[in-house]
């Protein structure tokens, strides 16, 4: 039996949080695009290097943080993560990762959670 988006989600995450990279890798397509929802800004990455030579300097700043939830929306699942803010405090963010045949093809990260769900057509705390 196939893992479900999810299950792959999780997998990715777990793998980034152990800072085995090499799993990651496995884990993304070549072509994977990783962002703040404008796939043009600065910081894009554009593939799956460029995706882990960031994730390889964002571990030197900060802890990726905890798994609170996966939210899975068909080819779509909402990560959402606990982690230590800027300010020391902490904050709920999130990533929206679409998976093409087992491979993420792309992740959107979200300040508010609430706005990856809304992002994937499930109703929010805010909507409620």
């Amino acid at each position: 039996m196939a893992e479900s988006n999810a299950d792959l989600a999780r997998r990715g995450y777990e793998a980034a949080r152990r800072g085995d990279l090499d799993a990651v890798r496995e884990f993304l397509d070549p072509d994977v695009r990783w962002h703040a929802g404008d796939p043009t800004a600065e910081y894009t990455c554009h593939n799956r290097e460029q995706a882990l030579a960031f994730m390889r300097a964002a571990r030197v700043r900060r802890s990726i943080g905890e798994l609170v939830e996966l939210v899975e929306a068909g080819d779509r699942v909402v990560v959402i993560m606990r982690r230590t803010g800027e300010d020391g405090e902490p904050e709920l963010v999130a990533n929206v990762t679409t998976f093409r045949a087992g491979k993420a093809i792309e992740m959107v990260h979200y300040p508010d959670p609430d706005d990856a769900l809304a992002a994937v057509g499930i109703p929010t705390r805010r909507e409620n």
